[in-house]
């Protein structure tokens, strides 16, 4: 389902560069629970980001569902980050004025859809993650736990091919934070390819896959037995 191939990412600090991938290449097949792993400044989330297409490479592409993404213009990308990918981050993401429902339907009206069936995905998302009776609530009424879970079913509302996760038990605690990746867990069992970055290794344990970086290479990639 992805498909990436040497990819290169840099930054340039006045006259220092600092690569972060190192033309990476691997592939993911659908309905892959997958983990990444590595220590800080590895390159985990700047790759998530660029396999998610929320910043580009310098060199290599990213092909999914036959599509290479970074040939596609401005329009396209953000056409193509809307209806095909989630995104879950580790500090929520969620608009603080907006109610539990609202925060979830937000993306869905900018993809088109009408208010109604933008509030029904969106009702059927939070329900699904065990949200059905917090529709109403605020972020600032709600656990950081219930926060996490409002925004994994603001990624899954609109039926995405991938989901990708950076650091999403990060600022939770323990009991927490498993209530979360049982959430993914169970997302996963229905079919849904999720790309998690994490740094805890009691939860990569429980993916299908991890892929371990040092310096923006890959120095492991080890399918686990489920």
């Amino acid at each position: 389902m992805i498909k990436v191939e040497k990819l290169v990412k840099s930054f340039h600090s006045g006259d220092s560069e600092l690569v972060a991938l190192k033309g990476m290449s691997f592939e993911v097949p659908r309905g892959q629970f997958l983990s990444v792993t590595g220590r800080s400044g590895s390159g985990k989330s700047t790759l998530l980001y660029q396999l998610g297409l929320l910043d580009d490479p310098n060199s290599g592409n990213v092909i999914i569902d036959g599509i290479p993404v970074f040939e596609l213009n401005a329009r396209e990308k953000t056409q193509f980050r809307l209806e095909r990918l989630g995104y879950v981050f580790q500090d929520y993401a969620l608009l603080p004025e907006l109610s539990s429902l609202e925060n979830v339907m937000l993306p869905l009206l900018m993809m088109g859809f009408t208010k109604a069936v933008a509030k029904e995905k969106s009702a059927q998302a939070l329900t699904k993650v065990g949200l059905g009776d917090k529709l109403p609530n605020l972020p600032s009424q709600l656990s950081g736990g219930q926060q996490q879970r409002v925004s994994i079913a603001r990624a899954i509302a609109h039926n995405p091919q991938i989901i990708f996760a950076d650091e999403p038990t990060a600022n939770l605690d323990t009991e927490t934070a498993d209530a979360v990746l049982k959430t993914f867990e169970e997302l996963h069992r229905e079919g849904q390819t999720i790309i998690m970055v994490t740094h805890e290794e009691e939860y990569s344990r429980r993916t299908d896959r991890v892929i371990t970086l040092s310096d923006g290479e890959i120095v492991s990639d080890i399918l686990q037995k489920k």
